[in-house]
């Protein structure tokens, strides 16, 4: 087992992530004069932390989420002391493979690991990490998708309706500049020796459940004192908490929580359309807490598809930083829809975090898709062609204007089924 790496001052304030940055970048944060000499140990620590950069923005330490399209489409990547709500799709096929991808990043960078389940035995999940990919094989699995893919890119430009080509581009497939997050191979596991080399905390909640327990009264449910008594007892006990100067090299504290609000911990908001929200919130309002003063941070999976009450969902919202949502075709129209024939899914970036502020940002990027391909599981810009197909029914046809509600807002008058124009 590794070492577990500690943190140091200041690192639950956002504004104390100003000085921050990865281990082979330092920027021009750096505060300088009297006042800086003082701290240029704990500068340099925090600065040699793996798997971390400044945010360009507002130099707020970032982390990676093991996607490095998500990481483009957040800012750059998760802040440390943030939570990231992913809610997940019908079947949990996709964002179970994030979920993946958060403590896959975290092993490859050397940070500790906390695992929470009702569901899966951690050491499981543990075991069904994806295999991280060279940068040679990365940029050969890519060139291999775009020379079986059935559109060329010379003819891109004529099949893309004209809104789509004034709005800004993403990357695809890996760029050569950038060093930040890292490509996985789905089709393999993450070798043995990684994982027993790593530092990790599992938390199953079966395992920890007792019925001779003697609860206080508290509107929390059993599963989630005993989660945040845990996560807390990490925190503190192994030098993550910010409030207390170490001496220790830093870390990062990655949390991932799978499956949050479901019936397997003891919840009911699933069960019933007027289910008891006060432990959920309150579980989000202490997490976020114990998240700010400490160098971790946290992805949760949360099955909303399942909550009747939409007023509980937007309070799980409002208390989450950043919140992703994933809707899969499986078992939907879509499936069988050809203009949704390249895509697997939509993925829909709900809320974006706009540190030491009191409200929240709103991404500028719409209608997107993910595709899990051979090997990779990408995210792209969706892309319907303007003009149909002799191969599409004309059923498809006049359903193509009420999907096309779902889309951002760019899609014009048009997109909402108008047959005529309005002058």
């Amino acid at each position: 087992m590794a070492a577990v790496a500690t943190c140091g001052t200041g690192a639950g304030s956002t504004g104390s992530m100003v000085a921050a940055g990865s281990k082979n970048n330092v920027t021009s944060f750096q505060r300088r004069g009297p006042r800086a000499s003082g701290s240029d140990s704990s500068y340099s620590r925090l600065v040699s932390i793996a798997g971390t950069r400044p945010s360009v923005r507002n130099g707020q330490l970032l982390v990676s989420t093991g996607l490095p399209a998500l990481d483009q489409l957040l800012g750059g990547g998760l802040a440390v002391g943030t939570v990231l709500l992913i809610e997940e799709d019908k079947y949990n096929i996709y964002s179970s493979l994030l979920f993946k991808y958060f403590l896959a990043e975290g092993i490859i960078n050397g940070h500790t690991l906390l695992v929470a389940s009702a569901k899966e035995d951690p050491a499981d999940i543990l075991q069904e990490l994806p295999a991280p990919l060279l940068d040679d094989n990365v940029k050969k699995d890519f060139d291999e998708d775009a020379c079986n893919h059935k559109t060329a890119e010379s003819n891109i430009k004529m099949k893309i309706a004209w809104r789509y080509q004034l709005l800004p581009k993403m990357e695809a497939g890996p760029v050569s500049s950038s060093r930040f997050g890292h490509y996985y191979d789905v089709s393999k596991k993450m070798p043995q020796e990684l994982i027993e080399a790593s530092k990790w905390h599992g938390f199953f909640f079966p395992e920890k459940s007792s019925s001779t327990l003697n609860i206080e009264p508290c509107s929390l449910t059993h599963g989630y004192i005993k989660l945040l008594q845990f996560i807390q007892n990490i925190i503190y006990e192994e030098g993550f908490d910010g409030s207390n100067p170490q001496k220790k090299q830093k870390n990062i504290l990655r949390i991932g929580i799978q499956n949050l609000g479901s019936p397997l911990w003891g919840d009911d908001l699933c069960c019933t359309e007027n289910g008891n929200s006060r432990s959920l919130t309150k579980f989000l309002y202490v997490l976020r807490g114990l998240l700010r003063t400490s160098l971790s941070a946290c992805m949760i999976t949360m099955p909303t598809h399942l909550i009747q009450n939409k007023a509980i969902i937007s309070r799980v919202t409002n208390l989450s930083d950043t919140v992703v949502g994933l809707e899969s075709f499986i078992g939907s129209e879509r499936e069988t829809n050809p203009l949704y024939k390249d895509y697997h899914g939509l993925i829909h970036i709900r809320q974006i975090p706009r540190l030491n502020n009191l409200i929240y940002d709103v991404s500028d990027v719409k209608d997107l898709a993910f595709k899990l391909k051979r090997k990779l599981f990408t995210i792209e810009r969706l892309h319907l062609p303007p003009d149909l197909s002799d191969t599409v029914s004309r059923s498809s046809k006049q359903d193509l204007a009420e999907p096309s509600k779902l889309l951002g807002p760019g899609c014009g008058v048009m997109a909402g089924g108008k047959k005529h124009l309005d002058f």
